[in-house]
């Protein structure tokens, strides 16, 4: 069975998914692990969640002018989170804005695996690259960050085989 979200990770993990998919308990380990969602539902509580976290940990960063739950997030490429840069003619200047998207799989998520995906995205405000500095940041603003993206992936295996959890 091909897990396309656990790439990369030890033969040994993987060959425990698996098991827990044939026994059908890997819904069970997530809902003991992960009991509740959240009620972040909306775009505009989401942009609050997300300037709280910017604001307790990044408050000298670039602004973020639009936060909001994205449908068209392509899950398959794993694009679960996307920050981006727009550029918008405002008169004769021109005006870079930040913008961040969620996708939309994270409504119906726990809120840690919310938390984890927006920590990585303002993440990228400071750096670009997924790189030591850029999980640094991760571990800094979510100290269970590494734990939360491999439980994240193990969720959106489960969305895959078996479909909604919650």
């Amino acid at each position: 069975m091909q897990l396309k979200y656990l790439t990369g990770y030890p033969e040994q993990v993987l060959n425990e998914v698996r098991s827990a998919i044939a026994a059908e308990t890997l819904g069970q380990f997530l809902l003991k692990k992960y009991p509740d969602t959240h009620e972040i539902k909306t775009n505009k509580a989401l942009y609050a969640y997300v300037m709280d976290l910017k604001n307790q940990y990044l408050r000298q960063s670039s602004p973020l002018s639009k936060v909001v739950y994205d449908d068209k997030l392509d899950v398959l490429h794993q694009a679960l989170g996307l920050h981006s840069y727009v550029s918008r003619v405002q008169g004769s200047k021109l005006k870079a804005k930040n913008e961040m998207r969620i996708g939309s799989v994270f409504k119906t998520a726990p809120l840690q695996f919310l938390n984890m995906i927006v920590v990585h995205e303002l993440a990228h405000l400071k750096e670009k690259d997924h790189n030591k500095a850029f999980y640094m940041l991760c571990t800094h603003m979510e100290p269970n960050y590494h734990q939360l993206e491999f439980d994240v992936r193990v969720y959106l295996t489960y969305l895959d085989s078996f479909g909604e959890l919650y």
